[in-house]
């Protein structure tokens, strides 16, 4: 997969040397270009930033540089690929953006090309999205509903995310089957040795070598752990994936079948 991004301070992504992604940089699983905004930029004081139109607090990232950015990272990247005609998803991390999620990184784990555009200040002249538009794959991802000061942290993470998709960069691709939001759940937790640590103890059936025993209560454990820290996650499972030890499992913590959909019903309603 070939990565582009597009920032003003290109240092913050030498986090990617680093770990699985660095290592897949070096087996040449992952070819990533950085960029630095300010090289596209043709005044003294390479400026990148004005003032927003309408007045308002902070500057705005202004469309010139960002245009020729693009074009070369367009340019370059079909060069490097051997196709003239390959164009990349283009992704804009942004508040407004729509949410990141393990499916979405699934999708983009597919895609041959990514190229990333780092925000800063109030975002990107907005002129700039719709002139790429009309060339590219744009979308605008949040990591969550929150502000961060620009776009470089979330590129680290979305890069980690599809990144480790890929094959051969996780050693063992089994480890990625039970992960959390793979399949709607979160993950079970997990222990190691000792057995036995300032008095907690691993889960005597971890210990037990009964495998459909472990398997049991991993799954169990999934679906408990899901509907107490992400309710949210249970309402959007399909009712008719489970099995009817999960509904089981699922009915003494109070989660109920409603309308085709899983919902929480207090002990007193269900009653």
């Amino acid at each position: 997969m070939r990565v582009d991004v597009v920032t003003i301070f290109p240092e913050y992504l030498a986090a990617l040397d680093l770990s699985l992604i660095g290592k897949a940089r070096t087996a040449g699983l992952i070819d990533l270009g950085v960029h630095a905004l300010r090289d596209f930029t043709h005044d003294r004081h390479r400026t990148v930033d004005d003032t927003p139109a309408g007045g308002g607090a902070g500057m705005v990232m202004r469309p010139e540089p960002w245009g020729e950015a693009l074009d070369h990272v367009l340019a370059a990247g079909r060069i490097a690929l051997g196709d003239p005609a390959a164009v990349p998803a283009l992704v804009v991390p942004s508040p407004s953006g729509v949410p990141f999620t393990q499916a979405f990184a699934h999708e983009l784990a597919g895609r041959p090309w990514l190229a990333f555009a780092c925000g800063r200040y109030e975002g990107i002249d907005e002129r700039v999205l719709e002139d790429a538009e009309a060339r590219l794959e744009v979308y605008p991802v949040s990591l969550g509903d929150y502000v961060l000061n620009g776009g470089e942290v979330a590129v680290l993470a979305i890069v980690e995310a599809v990144g480790r998709l890929l094959p051969g960069v996780v050693g063992n691709a089994d480890s990625l089957v039970e992960e959390s939001h793979e399949d709607g759940l979160l993950e079970y937790p997990v222990y190691t040795k000792p057995a036995s640590w300032r008095g907690h103890e691993v889960p005597p059936v971890l210990l037990s070598g009964h495998h459909a025993e472990i398997d049991r209560w991993r799954r169990e454990q999934r679906l408990l752990r899901t509907a107490r820290r992400r309710p949210d996650l249970l309402e959007r499972l399909d009712p008719t994936q489970v099995t009817s030890a999960d509904l089981a499992v699922l009915a003494g913590a109070g989660w109920q079948v409603r309308s085709g959909r899983f919902r929480f019903v207090p002990a007193a309603v269900a009653d």
